[in-house]
């Protein structure tokens, strides 16, 4: 079951990295699969894998956060940031 787990988590990680320039929600279905893959690889005991994989977590929730905001600011012009 837990193989399962990772390769469910790898497989979404993959499709959501190759079809994240169609929407920021992509980006952030990238983050929690890279999440669910960190988790999976502390489970297994594979901590370098762990690390890296929280790790890109972290930059895809910067990436998505900063998606959002822009995709926001330009929605409401009137809006001064």
């Amino acid at each position: 079951m837990l193989t399962v787990f990772g390769s469910l988590a790898v497989g979404i990680m993959f499709l959501a990295y190759w079809r994240e320039g169609t929407s920021k929600w992509m980006v952030l279905i990238f983050a929690v699969a890279s999440a669910a893959t960190s988790a999976y690889s502390g489970l297994v005991e594979a901590y370098p894998i762990t690390v890296i994989e929280g790790l890109w977590s972290l930059v895809a929730l910067q990436r998505f956060y900063k998606r959002y905001r822009a995709e926001n600011l330009a929605a409401s012009p009137g809006v001064v940031a």
